[in-house]
């Protein structure tokens, strides 16, 4: 008797065991297959992004506010292969669809915005800082009012902001860029924005995240 309750608890042992093992596999390729779709994901959003930037079959910004040689800027710069942006940011009251790319060199502010390095990254709390050119993609600022809409989107989902403050500042003012505990946008731009020259001042946007969808 003894020896086939031994025998019966070794295959309920077994049966077990081999139940573990499947429910293991399930969950490693339930894992694996939703790792596969998260890069396709972001790989479909670059891709979709890229074109917008690059290419004159596609998207075109609107253009009726930029100056001449912005726009020629802007033509020369999407003719060459670059790195994907890192969002699309849109103002929709003020028109402004533009493409986020890491680093503020000139290369990236002809064909877009740019993250200022040393701000917070795109898709973390902090103080994220975003430049544009003037007489460009950020001329729309020149209307802006707070409370206006801010969408930030990336293949991780979107992040909508409220705009709460702008000011003005001079050029080596980097106080509002300062590090911030809650999930901030800062918009920077030349001022006067139909300046003549190089602009003597900083136009300065800050707006606030509200409901981000994004998992930081």
């Amino acid at each position: 008797m003894h020896s086939r309750l031994r025998n019966r608890l070794g295959w309920l042992e077994a049966g077990l065991y081999l139940g573990g093992v499947a429910l293991l596999a399930v969950f490693f390729q339930l894992r694996a297959d939703a790792e596969l779709q998260r890069e396709q994901g972001v790989r479909a959003f670059e891709a979709s992004l890229a074109d917008k930037a690059a290419s004159h079959s596609g998207w075109i910004p609107d253009q009726e506010l930029w100056s001449d040689k912005r726009i020629r800027d802007y033509e020369e710069s999407i003719q060459v292969d670059a790195e994907p942006p890192l969002a699309l940011m849109k103002i929709a009251r003020l028109g402004i669809e533009v493409p986020v790319y890491n680093g503020t060199d000139e290369f990236n502010l002809n064909r877009g915005a740019g993250r200022i390095k040393g701000t917070a990254w795109i898709d973390s709390p902090g103080n994220l800082g975003i430049a544009g050119h003037r007489d460009g993609f950020f001329r729309g600022l020149k209307d802006i009012e707070i409370g206006d809409e801010i969408e930030l989107r990336t293949a991780g989902g979107a992040v909508n902001y409220r705009v709460s403050s702008f000011l003005i500042v001079e050029p080596d003012d980097v106080s509002v860029l300062g590090k911030t505990a809650e999930t901030t946008l800062t918009l920077v731009t030349c001022y006067p924005f139909y300046y003549v020259g190089h602009a003597p001042k900083r136009f300065i946007v800050k707006a606030e995240a509200r409901h981000p969808s994004l998992k930081f």
